[in-house]
């Protein structure tokens, strides 16, 4: 497995495996029309441009089959001193064989070689990986309603790992 910091030329990698990813990821937790309205938010070329612009480093992971996964962070998230994991995304066929971890692993030494205290995420209250956040170290700080717009919220946990 390699990872690979996204150009702004690979930004259509990344919406094409949220793509792939997300329906799976969140048929159990969200409505088809929220899912939707949140991929085209979020993943739309503009956006991904955007998110880039404001300082998100986004990560693509390949294998030798072509990408298998992504991931973005943010260092000094908020002018803090801490890191926000803003996606991490496998594709279903390949959860379980340790590319999450990878992902994470890489993040945390950017996060340890930019003198960050910590990484935190925002993750659904009903997503499974919660767990996984769980099991590598996360714990939970607090909880958030966000509204996206079109009567739709996100409910969130913020997880955090202290370096």
């Amino acid at each position: 497995m390699n990872i690979i910091v996204a150009s702004k030329n690979q930004l259509s990698v990344v919406r094409d495996l949220a793509y792939k990813i997300w329906p799976d990821a969140y048929k159990k937790i969200l409505s088809t029309e929220q899912l939707n309205y949140m991929l085209e938010l979020i993943y739309n070329i503009d956006s991904l441009e955007k998110q880039l612009h404001n300082g998100h480093v986004f990560l693509l992971v390949e294998d030798d089959n072509g990408f298998i996964g992504f991931a973005s962070y943010e260092l000094n998230c908020n002018n803090s001193n801490k890191t926000k994991l803003q996606k991490i995304y496998v594709l279903p066929e390949i959860q379980g064989r340790g590319v999450g971890r990878f992902l994470i692993d890489y993040i945390l030494k950017k996060v340890e070689e930019a003198q960050n205290t910590a990484l935190f995420l925002n993750v659904n209250k009903f997503n499974k990986a919660k767990d996984f956040y769980e099991n590598y170290g996360f714990q939970i700080i607090k909880e958030e309603v966000i509204d996206i717009g079109s009567n739709y919220v996100m409910d969130d946990y913020v997880m955090e790992k202290t370096l």
